[in-house]
């Protein structure tokens, strides 16, 4: 089967699922996959970002598994095309070549031993992705997934963190990185940690799947199974930790690990210094303590902390909810600070008042659904009493204050306050600009409700 064979088919496939034809993006995916090219390379000719050829990619990739019955990925199309047309071509005789006809895939353009080639990516071969949510809606986040496949695929860190503050789009964000990525690598796994509180249990149940699928693969008599980390040095795995704040201690600063918790440390220690090929992804309200905002692109570890959505992509939240054209939108998506899950909520309570934007929130009034209540409410109980004494006293003040000042306050000890600073920034509820701190509009008139 040729590429244009293989082109025709796809596009047959690929209409009858959606009833679209390929895009020409779609098709220049393809044709690279099919020569062998990077997305990068892809990206470069077809003259968009690479991650936009990712996302196309992915989408295709998931239409031919279903149709086709099997995984298929940017490795294995051509193989997995060729056996589908192998069962299938008594069906599509008048439409297709023989199968006397079929050959290997075209020759890459870039062979092998040209400078800066890459290999072709390792099929994924064992996934555990039963605890990944489905991706919902996703709004555009090219900026961030880019920075993060390039610190897992380019950078081969071995420890990313992922935080932000509730409803901000972190798993979904993570869920559509997996799903992008996730053929680059031999093990996907996604646990979230209210379902492996302890150490022993994680990994034990990380440590089955590895033998178990080693075993499949070699039929030894007497697999003996080995540590965690020697599966990591031995296999390229990307292994997804959501909501790691379940880790930590509420009532504390950020990131005091529970007692039952404290073994997690020393794993993480160990992802971080020893020498090995995996990756970590924790996803969370907070980070560990141990994982600094680090500047140095030299070490193993990122960290990404995700803001709100602009404002087109937050006009497409209010689509939903027929307020896009109201002349108060975009300060509607400034005054909740782009977070999907707050945008959500107070559009959904105008939505059921039957009134608009300029009636319901008049200058700057914040409305506060008691659905998004409950979610502030979660982090918030988790707060230290010297942190809700810092929150109280920026919720007192509109406009951004000086550290010094707050250093004149009468309730907090000065030698309490940086510490008390830092670990408000660790849980994404407090904003700095240089020696200035203030809390968005959101907190701040949760924070004042609660006083009251």
């Amino acid at each position: 089967m040729n590429l244009k064979e293989m082109l025709n088919v796809a596009d047959r496939i690929v209409f009858e699922k959606t009833g679209q034809h390929l895009d020409d993006l779609q098709e220049a995916v393809l044709r690279g996959t099919l020569e062998r090219e990077t997305y990068k390379h892809i990206a470069k000719d077809f003259d968009c970002s690479e991650s936009s050829a990712r996302n196309a990619g992915s989408e295709l990739w998931r239409i031919l598994s279903e149709e086709l019955g099997e995984d298929v990925n940017k490795k294995n199309f051509c193989s997995a095309m060729q056996r589908w047309q192998v069962s299938n071509v008594s069906n599509f005789a008048k439409d297709v070549v023989a199968i006397s006809s079929f050959n290997t895939c075209g020759e890459a353009r870039h062979p092998p031993n040209i400078p800066n080639s890459r290999p072709p990516n390792q099929e994924t071969s064992h996934q555990d992705l039963s605890h990944m949510p489905e991706l919902g809606d996703f709004f555009d986040r090219t900026p961030e997934l880019h920075t993060l496949t390039t610190s897992i695929l380019q950078q081969r860190c071995r420890l990313i963190t992922l935080t932000g503050i509730s409803g901000i789009g972190k798993t979904t964000l993570a869920v559509q990185l997996v799903q992008q990525i996730k053929h680059e690598f031999e093990y996907a796994v996604w646990y979230t940690l209210d379902e492996f509180p302890t150490i022993d249990k994680f990994q034990s149940n990380l440590i089955q799947l590895f033998s178990q699928s080693e075993k499949e693969d070699s039929s030894p008599t007497n697999q003996k199974r080995l540590p965690l980390i020697k599966y990591l040095q031995n296999h390229r795995c990307l292994i997804v930790l959501d909501d790691v704040h379940n880790l930590f201690c509420s009532g504390e600063l950020a990131g005091k690990y529970k007692p039952e918790s404290e073994e997690y440390r020393s794993l993480f220690k160990q992802i971080e210094k020893l020498s090995h090929q995996s990756c970590f992804l924790l996803i969370g309200w907070e980070q560990p303590r141990e994982v600094t905002q680090v500047k140095n692109q030299n070490t193993s570890i990122r960290t990404l902390q995700l803001k709100g959505l602009d404002i087109a992509a937050g006009r497409e939240i209010l689509r939903d909810y027929g307020l896009e054209e109201s002349d108060n939108s975009e300060a509607l998506i400034h005054r909740y600070q782009g977070n999907p899950l707050w945008l959500k909520s107070v559009a959904n309570l105008i939505q059921d008042l039957g009134g608009g934007v300029t009636e319901l929130l008049p200058n700057d009034t914040i409305l506060l659904p008691e659905d998004l209540k409950d979610v502030l409410q979660q982090q918030f109980d988790r707060l230290s009493e010297l942190e809700k004494q810092v929150i109280s006293l920026l919720a007192k003040e509109s406009q951004p204050i000086n550290r010094a000042k707050l250093l004149e306050n009468e309730i907090i000890p000065a030698s309490d306050l940086p510490n008390a600073l830092q670990s408000l920034s660790r849980r994404c509820l407090i904003e700095q600009q240089a020696n200035f701190y203030t809390i968005s509009p959101v907190l701040r008139q949760y924070a004042i409700a609660r006083a009251v």
